[in-house]
């Protein structure tokens, strides 16, 4: 049997981790755990560093004879959220593990600042892509950021200067008496504290800017990152916790968005576009040419970080006021593709709407960077054979149709008829995935 103890923020060491340590012939945990915890001389003692060789002990300890005493293993917060739970599930078996779990980080971090987290999207960018973490933010107005080495408030404020958002940057939580705001914590974003203060006084909540948390050394001591849009703080009353379900339905009436002269993705268009897109939680998708801004709406709506470029003033407005009136975040660029391009980042996902002379040359540029798809509509056949040359030589998959839909209309004396709509072509490239070269047995 392993015995898994939560710590919690800080130290000492729960109670229950008392019982469990008596009994220890190894004991694995960080260095500052495993100085204020009392054990038998006998125990084995095994700092926790990199998992592998950890696990490796472990693994050789159960090997020994019962009577040489039990592995505890000793992890900060709840080490089943985010945790080594996992790693020794996954490796010894959850039926070999008794856990004790201790209050995380993220718990912790928000009772600080009086806020509930049951609607709060909790995102680990401790040695993963910091780029899923920063497009959840950009997403979702409630965010807890597990951060790590590269990976921490400096990182996270760079990338999220231009989102309106306000971090919470919680440090050595549980460490001291000073449990309370720190300096440049109040209502409003303030000025920052003395870094040098910040791991060396006891806890510390500190509420920043994204440039001013850009413009800081952290140092080792940050505990969780909260990132946040203060105008959406309190959401209605929730049954599931977490991210908010999906919408309802998609590919939403025209009637749904404001729009000039007709000049809207139709729905039924939408509904394949959106297939092919995919868009989802911590993905990134851009909308070229957005018009109106509906895909870029209907993508934010699924759960994207979404950014739509629009050549227009008026219709940067127009796509602006539909993302506010769906209660979603769209960032609108103003600006020409492909130039306006080369300052955004990585798109996971891209829709192409509209034509002209360009196309072929924003297809190109968009198919190069976007890492899953493309999906392009158009209403021209003179520039399918472009565009489809432009998707091939990025290196993706296309394949395409020509939408043709009759809606129902009602005519005088209580009958229906069908009335056509303008033909579409969609195509899309999707990026092959990459397959690992093995060798034959």
């Amino acid at each position: 049997m392993i015995t898994v103890v939560g710590t919690g923020t800080g130290a000492p060491l729960p109670p229950d981790a008392g019982a469990a340590l008596a009994g220890a012939g190894l004991v694995v945990g960080g260095r500052r755990h495993l100085a204020g915890a009392t054990m038998p001389d006998t125990a084995e003692r095994v700092v926790l560093g990199p998992l592998a060789p950890a696990l490796d002990a472990i693994e050789q300890f159960l090997e020994k004879p019962a009577d040489q005493g039990r592995v505890v293993v000793l992890a900060s917060g709840d080490p089943g959220f985010f945790g080594i739970v996992r790693a020794l599930a996954e490796r010894f078996g959850a039926e070999r593990l008794e856990v004790h779990p201790g209050v995380s980080s993220v718990a912790t971090a928000f009772a600080r600042i009086g806020l509930t987290w049951d609607d709060a999207v909790v995102v680990s960018a401790h040695g993963r892509d910091l780029r899923t973490a920063v497009n959840v933010c950009r997403a979702h107005p409630k965010v807890a950021v597990l951060t790590g080495p590269g990976s921490g408030p400096a990182e996270l404020g760079a990338a999220l200067r231009s989102s309106g958002r306000v971090l919470v940057v919680a440090s050595a939580l549980g460490a001291g008496a000073d449990s309370g705001i720190g300096s440049g914590a109040g209502t409003g974003t303030g000025s920052a504290p003395d870094s040098g203060s910040a791991s060396h006084s006891g806890e510390r909540v500190e509420r920043v800017t994204p440039a001013e948390a850009a413009a800081r050394d952290w140092g080792p001591a940050v505990s969780v990152v909260l990132c946040l849009d203060e105008s959406r703080l309190l959401s209605p009353v929730r049954t599931i916790a977490g991210p908010p379900p999906g919408p309802a339905q998609w590919a939403l009436e025209e009637g749904e968005f404001t729009h000039r002269d007709s000049m809207i993705t139709k729905f039924e268009v939408r509904a394949l576009a959106l297939a092919r897109l995919g868009p989802r939680l911590g993905e990134h998708v851009w909308d070229i040419g957005a018009g109106s801004g509906s895909v870029a709406v209907e993508c934010a709506r699924l759960g994207a970080a979404v950014t739509a470029v629009e050549k227009t003033l008026d219709g940067v407005e127009r796509v602006r006021a539909n993302a506010a009136a769906h209660g979603v975040d769209v960032t609108a660029v103003h600006g020409a593709a492909p130039t306006v391009l080369s300052d955004l980042p990585d798109p996971d996902a891209v829709f192409v709407g509209g034509g002209g002379r360009e196309l072929p040359a924003i297809v190109t540029a968009c198919a190069r960077r976007a890492r899953r798809s493309v999906v392009v509509a158009m209403a021209a056949l003179d520039r399918v054979p472009a565009v489809r040359d432009a998707l091939v030589a990025a290196g993706l998959d296309c394949d395409g149709v020509l939408l043709q839909s009759s809606r129902l209309a009602p005519l005088p004396g209580d009958v229906t008829r069908l009335a056509a709509t303008n033909p579409v072509f969609l195509l899309w490239g999707v990026r092959p995935p990459v397959r690992s070269e093995g060798v034959a047995q």
